[in-house]
């Protein structure tokens, strides 16, 4: 082995970990959305208002990082991310517990800290697994990458046995344990030594404008894609639980780890075996129309919860997919391009799921509701989450005409 790689081994297992540990602060509020809502009488428009705040947070951070990184000590703050991350999950918990009137402010305020950490983490690690020496270093980025799924997968099956055993009462212990375990990675990046980072803004020139045009609809792509994916990671939990009527510890594990799984799934396989994005694009948006529908219309619960993690598989390369198909049309497209597309992909995570949110509380308060579920015998919630569900598909709708458009314009092009 060389004596370059061995020297930054702790460091390579350290960003692997932490990109692991950071799992948690993305799938474990929304398996808590029911008993926030329960416990504290949160709506669930604010509940959706948490994801758009975490999203709005880490896109904040991504773009000034992107233009202004030359400002910070990029040591310093990577040393300091975990504690960050720590922070803001002990404010998740503790605030709502001691001050329950005060509940969702304490939510907000962890939910910030913890998202800055969030977007510090996806600016940072990827430089520095990329200026590591390595043997292979496309494995070592696909591996880090792909460990949020995997580690989506173990957060929810502990957090399910958790609230299993001691009760959703005693959410905020399980809260706290999760704020522990970036001290490790804090404790790891003290002695760990890091390779120099040099995350300038070169090759930020203007674009001619048939390259723009490529660049503005790869944006609204990544966008749409990003909600789709995004709502159903957001409101899986809480959906399969409340509007299907599958036990939480039950849901949990079937709906929101499966899901992960497929999702991580996905991202291996393309890295394996994959080619013709825009093809693969095209059909990840098209299936996921499909489950969206199937998850709102049926009455099946199986076939719901289908729905729900076949989407995961569906999306998986919705956001990775979009990047590479900019890539392949605009070879070295420079800082400003991949900015672009951290915002709209950012943005898509945020409004989206606050939209279903919105949309839940709004149908359950409205006069054709109440006559909807005496006809269907179904409860109020249930009729606003489904028809919140149904208008996700939006999102991949509109994605599945744009690659349409896409593919006919590449095909143009080529002739």
């Amino acid at each position: 082995m060389d004596k370059n790689i061995k020297n930054f081994k702790k460091t390579k297992y350290a960003c692997f970990y932490t990109y692991l540990a950071m799992a948690s602060v993305f799938c474990l509020p929304p398996m808590l959305f029911v008993t926030f809502h329960d416990t504290y009488k949160v709506s669930y428009t604010l509940l959706g208002t948490l994801v758009l705040i975490n999203f709005c947070s880490q896109l904040i951070i991504d773009l000034i990082f992107t233009f202004f990184n030359k400002h910070f000590n990029i040591r310093t703050v990577l040393r300091l991310m975990p504690l960050l991350t720590s922070t803001g999950l002990t404010t998740y918990a503790v605030v709502p517990a001691l001050l329950p009137k005060y509940a969702y402010a304490g939510l907000v305020a962890g939910t910030v800290i913890f998202s800055v950490a969030s977007g510090l983490c996806e600016v940072l690690l990827s430089p520095i697994i990329a200026a590591l020496p390595s043997d292979n270093p496309e494995r070592d980025m696909s591996t880090l990458h792909s460990l949020y799924a995997y580690g989506v997968v173990g957060a929810v099956i502990i957090s399910t046995a958790f609230l299993k055993l001691f009760g959703t009462e005693n959410w905020m212990y399980l809260t706290l344990f999760f704020a522990a375990l970036p001290l490790i990675s804090f404790a790891s990046f003290l002695v760990s030594p890091l390779p120099d980072l040099k995350l300038s803004n070169d090759n930020t020139a203007k674009f001619p404008k048939a390259k723009l045009k490529f660049l503005t609809l790869c944006a609204l792509c990544i966008f749409l894609g990003s909600a789709a994916e995004n709502i159903m990671t957001n409101w899986i939990s809480g959906y399969i639980e409340r509007a299907v009527g599958i036990p939480k510890a039950t849901g949990d594990i079937l709906g929101l780890a499966l899901f992960a799984v497929l999702l991580g799934l996905g991202r291996t396989l393309y890295a394996k075996y994959g080619k013709k994005i825009t093809a693969v694009l095209l059909c990840g948006m098209a299936g996921s129309v499909v489950c969206y529908l199937a998850a709102g219309i049926s009455s099946v619960p199986v076939i719901s919860v289908i729905a729900c993690v076949l989407t995961g598989l569906c999306t998986s390369m919705l956001w990775p997919g979009t990047l590479i198909m900019m890539e392949e049309k605009i070879p070295n497209p420079g800082v400003a391009a991949y900015a672009l597309m951290a915002a709209s992909g950012d943005f898509g995570a945020s409004v989206a799921p606050q939209l279903v949110g919105a949309i839940a509380d709004k149908v359950m308060l409205s006069d054709w509701a109440e006559r909807l579920s005496g006809r269907l015998s179904l409860s109020l919630e249930q009729i606003g989450m489904k028809t919140a569900m149904l208008t996700g598909v939006i999102f991949p709708l509109l994605g599945t005409v744009l690659l349409l458009y896409i593919t006919l314009l590449n095909k143009r092009i080529k002739n």
